[in-house]
């Protein structure tokens, strides 16, 4: 019995105690977002384009000066047969360009764009609005989000982390 207590409390000391590291991590955040208003505007120009095969040029085709609330303004030009008999080819075309705006800017209200000149391209993102955006963390963790209006959003996150090593 002496020999089996002697052999056991030996292995009992050989073997080393337990040792760990412990690390926890609390990590927690909230994003609220409210969209900007924004408009992108791109002025179609004025073009003219005239081709042909034997067909001689008389009076050249003119463009008027474009002014705010008015038209262009186009006079085409005269041509003529170069040789008689012969096959000719002629093409001519013409776009009117945007009207030069009398409003070139805007204020945004309350996130709406009230007014933008009127152009061939262009693109318009309403405002978000704030209304009742809101967001709280509390101490054990708890996510509170309360909506707002439109345009907006709101994201929360609690990560915990347990290392044993």
């Amino acid at each position: 019995m002496r020999r089996f207590l002697f052999v056991s409390c030996l292995t009992f000391f050989a073997i080393s105690p337990a040792s760990a590291d412990i690390t926890h991590a609390i990590k927690s955040s909230i994003s609220l977002t409210v969209d900007g208003a924004a408009s992108q505007s791109i002025r179609q120009p004025s073009s003219l384009a005239v081709s042909g095969s034997n067909v001689t040029l008389g009076t050249p085709p003119v463009l008027g000066t474009l002014t705010s609330s008015t038209a262009l303004g186009y006079t085409p030009g005269a041509y003529s047969i170069t040789t008689a008999g012969d096959s000719f080819s002629y093409s001519e075309s013409y776009i009117e360009g945007d009207d030069v705006p009398a409003l070139l800017s805007t204020t945004v209200t309350g996130g709406v764009v009230p007014a933008l000149p009127t152009f061939s391209n262009q693109t318009v993102t309403s405002g978000g609005i704030a209304g009742t955006l809101a967001g709280t963390i509390a101490t054990d963790g708890a996510l509170t989000i309360v909506a707002g209006g439109a345009g907006t959003s709101a994201i929360g996150q609690v990560i915990q982390e347990l290392t044993i090593r």
